[in-house]
């Protein structure tokens, strides 16, 4: 499993510091939708689901959190901890978002609009659509 984590371009002096994210060049994707996640307790998964066409950047922008990931053969847990570092998950890939930081603000750059169905919300049915999408 490939998982692309990104090193965004960090800019600061002594009045602190700035990250700018640009679609196509710091985002492989044009960003339609914009949302994050606070106040989340540290006992709570968030996810637990895929996309059938919707590609993600997340990015933890204060406090931590993890992501596992899955892709219908193999998993792989990702810590997301610093605000200039970025994880890309592509559209086939089950997400799980938990450990949150009491701190923890999780923002998600989406190529697309929110449309439920584009969700592949039952496991089950996500391992079908990845063994059809991988024949």
């Amino acid at each position: 499993m490939q998982v692309i984590k990104y090193a965004f371009q960090q800019h600061g002096d002594e009045r602190g510091m700035l990250v700018a994210l640009e679609e196509f060049k710091d985002i492989p994707f044009e960003i339609k939708r914009v949302y994050f996640m606070y106040e989340t307790k540290s006992d709570i998964h968030r996810g637990f689901h895929a996309h059938k066409n919707l590609e993600q950047i997340l990015i933890c922008i204060h406090g931590s959190c993890k992501v596992r990931l899955d892709n219908g053969l193999e998993k792989k847990v990702v810590s997301l901890e610093k605000p200039y570092e970025g994880l890309y998950i592509s559209n086939d890939m089950w997400r799980e978002m938990y450990d949150f930081s009491e701190d923890a603000v999780l923002l998600v750059l989406a190529s697309d609009f929110y449309h439920e169905e584009d969700y592949i919300r039952d496991y089950d049915e996500f391992i079908e659509f990845s063994r059809k999408k991988s024949r």
